[in-house]
């Protein structure tokens, strides 16, 4: 998608599903390796084009790395308590572990020997060594995130009644919610301010949808 777009595009990806907090002793790795993986991504869109980044996964605030913060943790008061409690789904760091070493038979604890022998160059920039060059600076551009939770959160389940129970991420129902019920269009800053409201009137008072962008872009139309 990014190497086919032109200036002028405007590009657009939606993920609702399980994202990482990797924890290692001595070692904690929160996102740094997607949020290079991503910014690297985001360089590749020619200029004058845009690529919206809409993620309801765990840990998903900053996923765009250097993308300014427009509404994130500064914009939570720590005086939030949940109102109900919403089971996460979460898969130990030990299974996950495990599982790699089954495939490679090798016997380490460091997660991107794995991935780098299960992956190849398709794994996370970060876990090759030496690092391949950088063909770009990583600096701030064109990309918009908004992401379901700040970056030491989680993002929950929710369950839709229409004929039958539908699982949904409660994130993306909300953004859904919203498209569906607001008859005119609705900024990006607007629809995370949103859907925040909406996430406390359901009780999903542990997650905090976020908003990075350029200035401007926090101020265009959702596509």
């Amino acid at each position: 998608m990014v190497d086919r777009a032109e200036e002028g595009d405007v590009l657009f990806f939606h993920y609702s599903g399980h994202g990482t907090l990797i924890k290692q002793p001595h070692n904690y790795s929160k996102k740094e390796e997607a949020s290079m993986d991503f910014r690297q991504l985001v360089n590749r869109v020619p200029k004058g084009a845009t690529f919206t980044i809409l993620s309801d996964s765990c840990h998903s605030g900053g996923l765009i790395d250097k993308e300014t913060e427009q509404i994130g943790p500064s914009a939570t008061s720590d005086a939030t308590v949940a109102a109900e409690y919403h089971k996460l789904k979460e898969i130990p760091f030990q299974s996950i572990l495990q599982y790699f070493m089954s495939l490679t038979c090798k016997i380490s604890r460091d997660i991107g020997t794995h991935l780098v022998e299960v992956f190849g160059a398709d794994a996370s920039l970060m876990f090759h060594q030496p690092q391949p060059p950088i063909s770009k600076p990583l600096k701030p551009d064109e990309g918009i995130l908004l992401s379901g939770c700040q970056t030491n959160e989680t993002s929950a389940d929710a369950e839709i009644m229409e004929n039958e129970r539908k699982p949904c991420g409660a994130f993306t129902n909300a953004v859904q919610m919203l498209l569906k019920e607001n008859h005119g269009p609705l900024s990006n800053i607007e629809m995370v301010v949103l859907a925040r409201k909406i996430l406390v009137q359901q009780h999903f008072n542990r997650q905090h949808p976020c908003l990075y962008s350029s200035d401007e872009n926090a101020d265009q139309i959702l596509v």
